[in-house]
């Protein structure tokens, strides 16, 4: 028996369409084409750049054209520009008058040392000096007494020579009358001519013997002024003992121990001039050499600020810094005290129109060769050539323009990428 099929008896059945299906079916198709539309310039970016980085992960800042001032910023602390160290002239024991931190004077004691065995020299050389003198003295006297003997044998041997030549001038008449004989005229003229010579060899000796006293008063009076000299420098010593203050200050730091017993030229103590401060800063070895004397400078502490200038910098570079002091230009402030810590900023340059941008990390990172501009999303390797630098900016000499977007921080994730596409 033959099995019938159904053909006779099937109909299609035309399935019945979800409405609701197919509206959220055309709603996903037109939210996924928004989201490529969106997404297409960043995915266009990443696509040109390779590279993606975050915006948070960065600082990006304008290139600007405006003033610019090139200063350096340091800590200092205050220093008294006169801070004399007083030492001890000679040995001995020390008596400390002072206290530290004492208010003193200009020559107030603050200090004394016994010194017996210079105390003894000085009176044995004051002895010395006395005697010499007393010497100097008899020696002036002896002169007088030898130029007076010296006057009155002249004196006597004008007067023998006068009545020799008297008693001639008689002989002489009574030859003629035939009085006396013509050898005792002879004889008078004889005595006249000895008497000539002894008046001559009389005046002769008082020059003589007056050069001679000279000399042995002036080689006396050499003698006790030298010996004067010795007693005096002594006498300077012995007052050093007395030790005093240079300046009107505060007694700083104390070397010694009262009492204590010190070699010559040893410390003792220090006097610091308060009318005298200065700020003592370190400057790197890589801005001392654009520093000078004289370059203006703001000194601030406390809540207040004071102007200054540059007065001092160290030839020296120590630990690659180098040690600078900065001076106040007007009164100095009241209440400063020693080592006390300031903020110094020193103005290096100045300038009325310069192009710059904020100071960042890629000033050190790529050198100061290039620099990464943002444009439209990406950053681009730009070469650049810098300038001067300050706290906060650099300046810029190429490369870059007024309005350019730098990124000054954050280059590190570049890792020298030539485009880097910045994402939000």
């Amino acid at each position: 028996m033959a099995i019938r099929d159904t053909s006779a008896t099937d109909r299609v059945i035309v399935p019945r369409v979800d409405r609701k299906r197919r509206a959220w079916l055309i709603g996903a198709v037109v939210v996924a084409l928004i989201a490529c539309a969106w997404a297409a310039p960043s995915l266009w970016r990443l696509f040109v750049a390779g590279r993606s980085v975050s915006a948070a992960r960065l600082q990006i800042a304008t290139v600007v054209r405006g003033p610019f001032v090139r200063d350096l910023a340091a800590d200092g602390k205050v220093v008294a520009a006169v801070s004399p160290t007083l030492y001890a002239s000679a040995p001995g024991a020390v008596v400390l008058k002072v206290q530290a931190g004492d208010v003193v004077k200009k020559g107030q004691v603050v200090a004394v040392i016994d010194s017996p065995e210079l105390q003894n020299r000085l009176a044995q050389e004051q002895a010395n000096a006395d005697a010499m003198q007393v010497d100097y003295q008899r020696a002036q006297i002896d002169s007088r007494k030898q130029r007076r003997e010296l006057q009155k044998n002249l004196e006597n041997a004008q007067i023998d020579e006068k009545t020799a030549q008297a008693d001639l001038d008689r002989n002489q008449q009574a030859f003629k009358h035939g009085v006396i004989a013509q050898m005792q005229v002879a004889h008078s003229q004889d005595a006249l001519a000895k008497a000539v010579v002894a008046r001559r060899h009389a005046q002769e000796d008082i020059g003589l013997d007056d050069d001679s006293l000279a000399f042995n008063e002036k080689s006396k009076k050499l003698a006790w002024e030298r010996q004067a000299l010795i007693a005096k420098d002594l006498q300077r010593q012995v007052d050093d003992l007395n030790v005093r203050s240079p300046v009107d200050g505060q007694v700083g730091q104390l070397f010694v121990a009262a009492s204590a017993t010190v070699a010559k030229d040893a410390k003792l103590l220090s006097v610091v001039d308060l009318s005298a401060l200065e700020v003592e800063v370190e400057v790197p070895e890589s801005l001392a050499r654009d520093l000078a004397i004289g370059m203006g400078a703001q000194i601030s502490g406390n809540g207040k600020q004071w102007p200054g200038k540059v007065g001092a910098i160290s030839p020296e570079v120590v630990n690659g810094e180098v040690t600078a002091r900065v001076r106040f230009s007007g009164a100095q402030p009241a209440q400063l005290r020693q080592s006390q810590r300031l903020s110094v900023r020193i103005v290096l340059d100045r300038r009325d129109d310069a192009l710059t941008v904020t100071r960042g990390s890629f000033v050190d990172e790529s050198g100061g060769r290039y620099a990464y501009v943002v444009r439209d999303g990406i950053a681009v390797k730009t070469p650049v050539t810098l300038g001067a630098s300050s706290i906060d900016k650099v300046e810029i000499l190429q490369g870059l323009k007024a309005g350019d977007q730098v990124v000054v921080s954050g280059t590190d994730n570049f890792n020298g990428a030539a485009r880097v596409a910045i994402s939000n």
